[in-house]
């Protein structure tokens, strides 16, 4: 099979999940303006930037872009949940198709809504006085940091989805995603926790990737030679979950 035709099926399954933008707008919207609203909350309610050096905003800005990468997979885990029980899966596993084309249009169409939402949050934090000190390529890096991270959470999620097989059961797996965007340092630093919770924090990926893109930013709480575990972690994501969805796929109805 060349690569042209696996291409050409999963740019397919892509414009069919964008197609699904139009007949959805609201849902579009939805997961733009969430996240926003957390960015606000926290700023300006319930922020207060113990042990941060420096102005909070600068500190959380960076940490929200983060979260917004790790949370807002139920879109994908109920659109893979739903063509399974509406046995459209079975029909595009029965037509001559790259294996995984469908997932990989799926998780093509979140990353589009991934960067256009992180886009928006950049630019919202931008209204409300945060900025980036550390140039066009760090600025650019940190930004390739927070889709990479984004890209292992979709396969996560995907995988998820697949082994809930039921749209009723997202609910309940997406609960586990919330303990790992909030143990984690995007709205305080693990300075002013109790030990064992701030070694716990230090050791959430969610944790690396806000570090690292603090620093490539120039913001409070970044911290040199983040960067690597940044990418170390999300690759490691990928190599267990993006097999293991594929896997998964394959013996769907067997």
């Amino acid at each position: 099979m060349s690569v042209a035709y696996v291409v050409s099926d999963c740019w397919t399954m892509t414009r069919r999940e964008l197609a699904h933008w139009a007949r959805q707008p609201v849902q579009v919207l939805v997961g733009l303006v969430f996240p926003v609203m957390m960015l606000l909350m926290f700023g300006y309610l319930v922020g207060g930037g113990r042990t941060v050096d420096g102005d909070y905003v600068d500190y959380l800005v960076p940490g929200m872009l983060t979260l917004t990468m790790v949370f807002g997979l139920e879109g994908t885990m109920t659109a893979v949940t739903q063509d399974l029980n509406k046995g459209v899966i079975d029909r595009f596993r029965a037509m001559p198709m790259t294996d995984g084309a469908v997932l990989v249009g799926r998780s093509a169409a979140d990353m589009l809504q991934s960067a256009t939402g992180l886009l928006v949050m950049v630019g919202v934090g931008y209204a409300i006085g945060w900025r980036a000190s550390g140039g066009a390529g760090s600025f650019l890096g940190a930004l390739g940091l927070l889709l990479l991270l984004r890209f292992a959470m979709l396969w996560i999620g995907i995988f998820l989805a697949l082994v809930a097989g039921r749209a009723e059961l997202v609910q309940a797996v997406q609960i586990l995603v919330w303990p790992v965007g909030f143990l984690s340092n995007a709205f305080a630093s693990p300075d002013s926790m109790p030990g064992w919770l701030g070694t716990v924090v230090e050791w959430n990926p969610m944790s690396a990737t806000a570090t690292a893109v603090r620093e490539l930013f120039g913001n409070p709480g970044g911290e040199p030679g983040h960067v690597v575990a940044a990418v170390v972690w999300p690759l490691v994501l990928l190599a267990v979950f993006f097999p293991l969805a594929v896997r998964r796929f394959g013996r769907l109805g067997k």
